[in-house]
């Protein structure tokens, strides 16, 4: 496959330090120095990362005198020589703005600390009585208030003791048989997870004005005077367990709802008879945690952040709250993988044994990248590749089709989990963070990550330079989501997509409307409210990309606010599709008003509850119910990609002077068909991510021939204007040529513990095979060489197939670079490098750390030695990998060269 003309590469988009993938670098201890921080950055650079997001953690036992204090002055100096290092390289630093995680620290006391909700019942008999003071149930509340007391008889009759809660002597006698429900707030007691030297404390109150303010306070102090020059602040996804409440909580409820919460204890309390009346108080409960999370947290953090000249990058999963609205009130929104996804890809290793039960949600990510999207921001990022596989048995292969997954969603700025800052003196294999995958330079993979690396730059340099072609918004109905009778507190978490998310019409109807080959965004109450119309579109902000129709799917609980909303964007020429009208309004507050709203406007619709499929003008729009809403998005001409009826998954973006398809083959076989894209030009140009290479694709009858191995990606480029001349070289009748009949000579490059001895096989293996105790335990690098013979044909395209490769490799054709074989399907085109007659061919095959570290820990050396969770394996038990079996390492093949 030849290169294009140089001119060609211009469509490619010149690199910037987001375009490139960054990660996070856990500083264990804070146990920096500037010789190392400098090497270190020289090294990420050098391997195409273009950031780092410092997290500072516990640190190592063995070297406490290294540690530095978080924020205290010798920190900040490491942190501005780091910033200085890295803009030397053109990289961005962002850090996390605390210690481990969730945000807290030493600046939190127990008054400030994460609050959590007590609700203590007492059955008193007639003639029983309560004493005050009254304390609540838990002993290990040390600082806890009683903010509501209330008795209620069999009947449900309330009586209200609140007058009485703060008395310091007495007692209440029942006057029959009641239920008293005392409502308490408390502390959580968690304390800052992973938190390094420093940083330790309670736990933020995320919920609470003062305590949030006197937490960025602490910042302000030590960043007073400094140009920080720092990218972003990050807060990590909220893991805050249990923090259901804040000492100002019935105030704000109040204020919010216009009642008092403390009138429905029994309600809320799960304990009344009458169910439908406790989903609402809950509703209320819920919406009311979800808009102090934003406006006394998320909103001061955007604020404080930009304060400082940086960015703010929010986590929302794990939230209790509308997951859109909180990711769009950041500057971005950055989502997370965790865990390993099953991919249909020939021969992609994934040993059970080595992955947790858990696969993450591709429909997730798109919470991310919609509130970017509807908000006109423009990345979306991602905590990348966590506990993707057990350590050191991670391949670069495994990564690949996980992070594609991320692009296909919209993600667009990835950061690695993780690279753990590891000084040069410290013994094989370093410092190590305790989840994987650990991206370090003691990685045996380290020198073919530039494979992987580069093939995500060019992604993400395409998906950050246009805008996504999302005709189609769906609303989310986070009302049905928060009427329920389980506990008050909810939140929404990667981990329990099953509960919250996978069984609602809303999952069912995206992921039917995906298969079909729909592209679309979701879409909340808050973002419709400020959504305009223009040319029958909806603008749902200044700078985001307009989209054709709403979708809603079928819901019990709406706002009325947003039905009229809704009926204001139809009028003013918006398209809309109802799956079912909504029945109710949600939660207590002003039912009634509310309600009748809801009914107004649902009467000037005007549909009949007897037909199935109903369409009618409203104002300049249009409004269908129906439960077709393909049919309906096809009289709208809104159509579906028919690629996707080929396998293949797609990201269509769209610039002024074109469309980008990211076009991904995640199945069993190769995708070879002509295929009608629905955005169509004059000129259809292949930008391969993989290579660079950049080639016309001929025009039949408006379609155009795809022809993508399983495992590899494409992107398509349509436009009327840009032309490259070299044609693509597809693949026809391919003819093996019989060339590789020599010897094959071995010698190890670099690694350890040691370097195996140089061998020449008659047949190609894995090094694992050969009975060599020495190459059993090696972690490195060894080059497989020989030389064939050829009669090279001129107009012929030449493949080279590694076949099973242990587990990545760069090949060397008579002595010059054809590039870094790293994932499926182990191939490369090397006409170019090829000469007639005699040729040499090199291929330098890296294997994983796993066959090392089994060998360590056989041998019981201690090698992991840390503070707080020390190291655990993907189960989160003490790790040991001395009973492993050893991992194929090297290349097994066979190798051969075909001719098309």
């Amino acid at each position: 496959m030849a290169t294009s003309a140089v001119w060609a590469q211009d469509l490619w988009p010149s690199v910037t330090k987001e375009m490139r993938p960054w990660t996070r670098w856990w500083w264990l201890g804070s146990a920096v120095d500037k010789p190392n921080l400098s090497r270190e950055i020289k090294l990420l650079d050098e391997a195409g990362f273009g950031g780092v997001e410092v997290t500072p953690i516990y640190g190592a036992k063995g070297y406490e005198d290294r540690y530095i204090p978080f924020l205290s002055n010798r920190w900040m100096d490491m942190l501005a020589f780091t910033v200085d290092q890295a803009n030397g390289h053109q990289m961005g630093v962002d850090i996390n703005l605390g210690t481990g995680w969730p945000f807290g620290g030493p600046q939190i006391d127990e008054q400030h600390a994460a609050t959590k909700l007590f609700l203590d019942e007492i059955d008193l008999k007639q003639g029983q009585a309560i004493s005050f003071p009254l304390g609540v149930s838990d002993t290990k509340q040390s600082f806890s208030k009683l903010q509501a007391l209330r008795a209620y008889k069999p009947d449900g009759q309330e009586i209200n003791l609140d007058s009485q809660m703060h008395n310091q002597s007495g007692s209440w006698t029942a006057p029959e048989d009641v239920r008293v429900i005392a409502l308490f707030s408390g502390r959580t007691r968690q304390k800052v997870k992973r938190a390094a030297p420093g940083g330790e404390g309670f736990t933020l109150d995320h919920l609470g004005k003062e305590p949030v303010q006197r937490y960025f306070s602490h910042f302000q102090e030590a960043f007073q005077g400094k140009d920080l020059q720092l990218r972003a602040f990050f807060n990590d996804s909220y893991e805050v367990y249990g923090a259901n409440w804040t000492d100002r909580f019935l105030e704000e409820f109040e204020k919010r709802k216009g009642y008092k919460l403390q009138g429905y204890l029994l309600d809320f309390a799960g304990k009344s008879n009458d169910k439908e009346k406790e989903k609402r108080v809950k509703s209320d409960y819920r919406e009311v945690v979800n808009a102090i999370l934003r406006d006394n947290f998320l909103v001061p953090f955007t604020s404080f952040s930009n304060q400082h000249g940086a960015l703010s990058k929010n986590q929302a999963h794990g939230s209790p709250g509308n997951l859109i609205d909180l990711y769009a009130s950041t500057d971005i929104a950055e989502c997370e993988t965790f865990g390993s996804s099953f991919f249909a890809i020939p021969d992609l290793r994934r040993d059970s044994t080595d992955v947790r039960n858990v696969d993450p949600d591709p429909m997730m990510f798109k919470f991310a990248s919609s509130a970017t999207h509807t908000t006109g921001k423009k990345y979306t990022s991602s905590e990348t590749f966590t506990w993707l596989t057990e350590h050191f048995k991670t391949s670069l292969a495994q990564a690949k089709p996980e992070v594609e997954q991320l692009f296909l969603a919209g993600v667009n700025h990835v950061f690695y989990h993780g690279t753990t800052y590891s000084p040069e003196d410290v013994p094989y294999p370093g410092w190590l963070f305790y989840a994987s995958v650990n991206f370090t330079t003691n990685n045996s993979f380290w020198s073919h990550l530039p494979g992987l690396n580069n093939y995500v730059t060019r992604v993400q340099s395409i998906l950050q330079t246009t805008k996504a072609d999302n005709e189609l918004l769906i609303y989310w109905p986070i009302y049905d989501v928060w009427h329920d009778t389980k506990a008050p507190f909810k939140t929404l978490s990667v981990h329990h997509v099953d509960d919250w998310l996978h069984p609602t019409e809303f999952y069912k109807q995206s992921m039917y409307l995906q298969r079909l080959g729909y592209s679309f965004d979701f879409v909340t109450d808050a973002i419709l409210a400020k959504s305009t119309v223009q040319n029958k579109q909806v603008v749902t902000a200044e700078n985001a990309r307009p989209y054709k129709v709403i979708y809603i799917p079928s819901t019990q609980y709406f706002s009325e606010e947003t039905l009229d909303n809704l009926l204001t964007l139809a009028r003013n020429g918006a398209t809309l599709i109802f799956e079912t009208l909504p029945k109710d309004v949600g939660g207590l507050a002003n039912l009634e008003v509310r309600r009748k709203k809801l009914n107004d406007l649902l009467a000037t619709l005007h549909f009949d509850e007897d037909e199935e499929n109903q369409y009618t003008a409203y104002g300049e729009g249009k409004i269908y119910l129906t439960n077709d809403v393909y049919s309906a998005l096809e009289t709208e001409q809104l159509y579906a990609e028919r690629l996707a009826r080929t396998g293949l998954k797609f990201n269509r973006r769209v610039t002024e002077k074109g469309t980008y398809y990211y076009l991904v083959n995640h199945t069993d076989k190769t995708v070879d068909q002509f295929v009608r894209l629905n955005n169509e030009g004059m000129h259809y140009t292949l930008l391969d991510p993989q290579t660079g290479d950049i080639f016309n694709l001929p025009v039949e009858k408006s379609a155009i021939r795809l022809q993508i191995p399983a495992g590899y990606a494409w992107v398509v480029y349509v436009s009327d204007t840009d032309k490259v001349d070299t044609d693509y070289r597809y693949v026809n009748q391919p003819q093996e040529e019989k060339v590789f009949v020599h010897p094959w000579k071995v010698s190890f490059l670099q690694g350890g513990p040691q370097l195996p001895k140089a061998r020449t096989l008659n047949n190609l293996s894995y090094w694992t095979t050969w009975g060599d105790a020495v190459a059993d335990k090696f972690s490195g690098t060894a080059a497989y060489e020989t030389s064939f013979a050829i009669d090279k044909k001129s107009d012929k395209g030449y493949q080279l197939h590694l076949g099973a490769v242990g587990e990545s490799a760069q090949v060397w054709v008579n002595g010059k670079d054809a590039g870094i074989v790293w994932a499926h399907p182990f191939t490369l085109e090397i006409g170019e490098l090829l000469q007639n007659g005699k040729n040499d061919i090199r291929i330098e095959v890296a294997n994983l750390m796993a066959n090392r570290i089994r060998d360590l820990d056989k041998r019981k050396v201690s090698w992991r030695n840390y503070h707080e969770i020390n190291f655990v394996n993907i189960d989160y038990k003490d790790f040991d990998a001395s009973q492993w079996k050893l991992m194929d390492s090297g290349l097994k093949g066979p190798v051969r060269l075909f001719r098309y």
